[in-house]
């Protein structure tokens, strides 16, 4: 049984440390936790990476599509590797509605006005797939929330980061190992 882990992203050097590609940066630390891995190679749609975590097999997509279409990777990938969205898929993005530091994992929701999560619920025709959101915070003015997401972390931020990472990365494995309900229990709180 294979699970997909997709962190949301924009390629390039340029969004690489910015808030808006958390996803990517969770991705590169969840490949830290396995037995047998191999690096990120460029694929379809798509830099992908496999695994293999106590008997789980995991494959690793940072879509290179762009946020705005992110589904078009994880409709790919899914049909490459014949998985189903409601049960194998884990989809890792930013939310700037959390507070910094501050995660959730959830079976389905809204793309609460996230483009990457809007465009994957378009391409799938429901929005009843798990996701992990990892609170970036909210310090903007209205209106400047597009500066704000494709920024870099504050150096205090920077320095709680590799925490969250890890975080982030025990979430996803509670998920895959566990099942999405005692993930949820164990990591949605504060």
């Amino acid at each position: 049984m294979k699970f997909l882990v997709f962190g949301l992203g924009n390629p390039g050097a340029e969004y690489a440390d910015t808030r808006h590609n958390i996803g990517f940066m969770v991705l590169d630390r969840l490949r830290q936790e396995f037995s047998t891995s191999e690096p990120f190679a460029t694929g379809r749609y798509a830099s992908t990476a496999s695994g293999k975590h106590a008997g789980k097999q995991f494959l690793l997509v940072k879509p290179q599509t762009y946020m705005n279409l992110s589904g078009q990777a994880l409709r790919y990938w899914m049909q490459a590797e014949k998985v189903d969205a409601t049960e194998r898929i884990l989809v890792i993005t930013d939310d700037f509605s959390l507070p910094f530091g501050q995660i959730r994992l959830r079976g389905s929701g809204s793309a609460g006005g996230h483009n990457g999560l809007g465009h994957i619920e378009t391409v799938l025709g429901h929005n009843r797939y798990p996701r992990l959101r990892v609170g970036i915070g909210r310090d903007f003015t209205p209106g400047r929330q597009s500066d704000y997401v494709l920024s870099p972390f504050a150096r205090a931020e920077q320095e709680e980061l590799p925490s969250l990472l890890d975080r982030c990365a025990q979430a996803a494995m509670a998920w895959a190992l566990r099942g999405l309900a005692p993930a949820m229990n164990e990591f949605n709180r504060g």
